[in-house]
């Protein structure tokens, strides 16, 4: 779990990739409250709505997965300062946008966002206890996310629309072109593993891979409907809002406590109780709770998706010590956030989102039952080829 795959990256590269990677994945923190000040202004039907949101998050896993293949650790400061461009330009022609060209604009820009967020994934598994790398990512992220959404508010977005926000998203576009001349200039190529075709994850691996895509794919098939599921349990308009940014709040504070635990705890224990109580608040929120409970598991659900989501790199490295199951982390989580709101859809009626509730307790079901088929089976670890 300790061995580097690198040569120690200095700390202007880390910071440098570590930028690039929270500017990759904005979006997925921002884009909610974009696209609902888009759709109230009429530039997105409520259909556009989500399939822009969908068609954003989908590319961006799809970008995450195929850019270690295409690149193969080669020319990252070129793909950094490709991407940053791309993200400014696509989000500077976002605000003249409508309609399905508005749309198809997000979903490009999902390709550049993915590819970052690949970026620092890549650094964080050639690192000595990637799982504490992963759980400072996911923290900063968290925390930019929230500062972001914080100077919007400020600047009054409500009332202004959403193109301010895209404005914005674009000058960071250029900032990462900025920290793309800093990325480290290449990765050495990770070890094959002998059970698996060259390039390729191991078998275990990849299953591990489909652990993370259930978790993220069961955290978003509820959070996508988090406000009918607040409305149908007869809250008050704005409980929803504060949901989310409770949630939003202990998200950091739970990424904050998963990087001082990483090293410290075993990842099995700790994973496999964060999903357990993940389901039974899950369950809460099919009994349309008060709004006080409500907020109050809201806050906790955040708390343990950010405690939880760092150890499943250290469940990919277990089950692939290549760490190149580790590596496409990212583009299994992503891609699971795109497909749970969309199983989630298919299982919701006219005023009762009970059925979204049930998706997302049944996918975080099989992640635990993935993890825990992990553990049961493991096997000492070979010897690594050179």
């Amino acid at each position: 779990m300790d061995r580097a795959y690198v040569p120690a990256p200095t700390r202007r590269e880390v910071a440098a990739t570590l930028f690039a990677g929270v500017a990759g994945i904005m979006f997925a923190g921002v884009g909610p409250l974009l696209l609902g000040l888009l759709h109230q202004s009429g530039r997105l039907s409520a259909s556009q709505l989500g399939q822009a949101g969908t068609a954003e998050l989908l590319a961006m896993g799809i970008g995450a997965g195929a850019t270690g293949a295409i690149m193969g650790g080669r020319h990252l400061r070129p793909l950094a300062i490709g991407c940053g461009v791309a993200m400014a330009l696509l989000n500077a022609a976002t605000p003249m946008l409508a309609g399905w060209s508005l749309v198809a604009v997000r979903a490009a820009n999902g390709l550049p966002s993915g590819a970052l967020v690949w970026l620092m994934t890549a650094l964080i598994v050639r690192l000595p206890r990637p799982e504490r790398w992963a759980a400072i990512y996911l923290t900063t992220q968290g925390a930019a996310q929230l500062t972001m959404l914080a100077m919007l508010g400020a600047w009054g977005i409500a009332a202004r629309g959403a193109d301010d926000g895209f404005v914005a998203l674009a000058t960071l576009g250029g900032l990462t072109a900025m920290a793309g001349t800093m990325v480290p200039r290449r990765f050495a190529a990770l070890p094959v593993a002998p059970d698996a075709p060259a390039g390729w994850p191991a078998p275990r691996g990849l299953v591990a891979l489909g652990a993370a895509f259930c978790f993220n794919a069961g955290i978003l098939a509820l959070w996508i409907y988090l406000e009918p599921v607040s409305r149908q349990a007869g809250h008050e308009a704005g409980v929803a809002d504060l949901a989310f940014s409770l949630s939003l709040a202990a998200q950091v504070a739970g990424g904050a406590l998963a990087t001082w635990l990483a090293g410290r705890v075993r990842w099995f224990p700790m994973l496999a109780t964060a999903l357990a109580a993940m389901v039974a608040l899950m369950a809460v929120y099919a009994m349309r709770p008060p709004a006080p409970l409500f907020l109050g598991v809201s806050t906790l659900f955040g708390f343990l998706w950010m405690l939880a989501a760092p150890f499943f790199t250290p469940l990919a490295i277990a089950a692939d010590p290549t760490r190149r199951a580790a590596a496409l982390g990212s583009g299994a989580a992503l891609l699971g956030c795109s497909t749970g709101p969309f199983l989630a859809s298919l299982a919701v009626g006219d005023g009762d989102m009970r059925g979204a509730v049930a998706t997302a307790m049944t996918l975080m079901a099989a992640a635990i039952a993935i993890v825990v088929a992990l553990h049961v089976t493991r096997r000492r670890a070979t010897p690594l080829p050179a």
